[in-house]
């Protein structure tokens, strides 16, 4: 099995958790995978350099927009620096032209927003954090608009509600990819609570 790309969009106040916990589960997942190796998990950011996440946090994207190795799966967090990009059309761009390769794209809280923003939830079912989902149906009139659940997958697209909620989407998608048997053993590594997703 080839390993997948994952790239995990960072931006200026970004949630920690939103992008964290996606990142540990993919890269336990491989971890414990180390001669098969299902995924390649990278940080990517417009620019080169650090970027500051919520609280102050400070993180070094590995590579750029511009330079980064076509995805596999996107995972575009959330956070109040999404507020921001949502009228950056060089991110909105980038999303939309991976979007049309990668295999899956995921977003988790405020990142649906982007998605959004870029067209990709049109006739879709999507969720997000519970205090914004009032700004998703504004943004995104013809998606049906989820409430109460963890993440909503449509096959090609799945989002996420808040922060944690990115890490029961990730185990869904290493069950989806790998089977419930690996997202089970992934969730057991990390002590997470199996059956949250």
């Amino acid at each position: 099995m080839p390993t997948r790309n994952v790239a995990i969009l960072m931006f200026d106040d970004v949630e920690v958790l939103d992008f964290a916990g996606p990142f540990e589960v993919f890269s336990v997942t491989s971890e414990l995978n180390k001669d098969d190796r299902p995924f390649a998990v990278s940080t990517v950011a417009e620019h080169p350099g650090a970027v500051s996440a919520r609280n102050g946090l400070s993180v070094n994207p590995d590579c750029t927009i511009s330079d980064c190795p076509p995805p596999d799966i996107l995972i575009v967090p959330g956070g109040l620096g999404t507020r921001k990009l949502i009228d950056n059309s060089a991110v909105i761009n980038w999303i939309k032209d991976c979007a049309r390769t990668a295999e899956l794209v995921l977003s988790v809280c405020t990142g649906s927003l982007l998605l959004a923003k870029a067209g990709l939830l049109e006739g879709l079912e999507a969720t997000t954090h519970h205090q914004v989902l009032e700004s998703l149906r504004e943004l995104a009139p013809n998606t049906t608009i989820i409430e109460n659940q963890r993440f909503v997958d449509n096959g090609k697209i799945i989002t996420s509600g808040g922060i944690a909620a990115g890490i029961d989407m990730s185990l869904h998608v290493v069950g989806k990819l790998l089977g419930t048997a690996q997202a089970e053993q992934t969730a057991e590594h990390m002590e997470y609570k199996i059956g949250n997703w």
